[in-house]
């Protein structure tokens, strides 16, 4: 029996916007079920990266594929299985909930629509809000809309962009954890792009750093952490982003 293709996989992927390579050769792949970690600096190569990976940037070369599927070409063949959730990126404001919800539902093709909006209504705790403008939620309400429209389609493959940015401690444990339970039990795949670095400890079982458009680490949290003599995934990050952890391993 053939395996099954990587939910994501990046092969020497390069993007470059006049003179500037945003992304210079990268690769990595994601198992099924993983949930990982992509960290940077601002400019570091993240947004492109996961730009690529959704379709919506065509490389300068290099190879991305989803699910089996080449990167955009083949984008449509996979569309319906992937998602993605970012707080800056906003919905209709004069559209209720429920409205947005049903108009993202119709665009993947859910079967079942109204048991599927009643379902994350449930989940989410969405209920009260289903008939209100989207305009008028809270920043966490509205987070839970973002996620509840990123969940529609039940996706294998969920990219996220600082799903929990502005959002108060206790909302943000929320949001972890309805996506710690989703990832359990739909086995999906998830890249997740953010600077909470306590964020990332809890959910990623791996981490890749950028820099420059290019990968400077890739391991799991505990190894990288044992790698740079750190105790927290910030002061790693900071390392690299000011490359002492580099000049640390030449002195040694």
């Amino acid at each position: 029996m053939l395996a099954s293709p990587p939910p994501i996989s990046v092969d020497r992927l390069v993007k470059i916007y006049k003179t500037v390579a945003a992304v210079d050769g990268i690769s990595f792949t994601l198992k099924p079920g993983s949930v990982t970690g992509l960290l940077g600096g601002n400019g570091a190569g993240k947004t492109t990266t996961i730009a690529t990976i959704m379709g919506l940037v065509l490389p300068t070369s290099g190879r991305v594929t989803v699910l089996g599927a080449e990167m955009p070409k083949e984008r449509y063949r996979v569309l319906h299985r992937m998602n993605f959730e970012s707080p800056y990126v906003e919905v209709p404001m004069r559209l209720t909930v429920r409205q947005n919800l049903t108009v993202f539902g119709m665009l993947y093709g859910v079967e079942d629509l109204r048991g599927r909006l009643a379902e994350l209504a449930r989940q989410l705790d969405l209920a009260d809000l289903l008939d209100r403008p989207t305009g008028k939620l809270s920043a966490g309400q509205k987070t839970r809309v973002a996620l509840a429209k990123a969940l529609i389609n039940n996706p294998d493959v969920l990219l996220l962009d600082e799903p929990t940015a502005s959002l108060d401690p206790d909302t943000a444990d929320w949001v972890r954890g309805h996506l710690e339970r989703y990832c359990r039990e739909r086995r999906a795949t998830v890249l997740l792009a953010s600077h909470n670095m306590l964020e990332v400890e809890r959910l990623c079982e791996r981490v890749i750093i950028m820099k420059r458009g290019r990968i400077e680490d890739d391991d799991t949290p505990p190894k990288l952490l044992a790698h740079y003599g750190r105790r927290t995934l910030e002061e790693v990050f900071l390392d690299v982003a000011r490359g002492s952890g580099i000049q640390r391993e030449a002195a040694q």
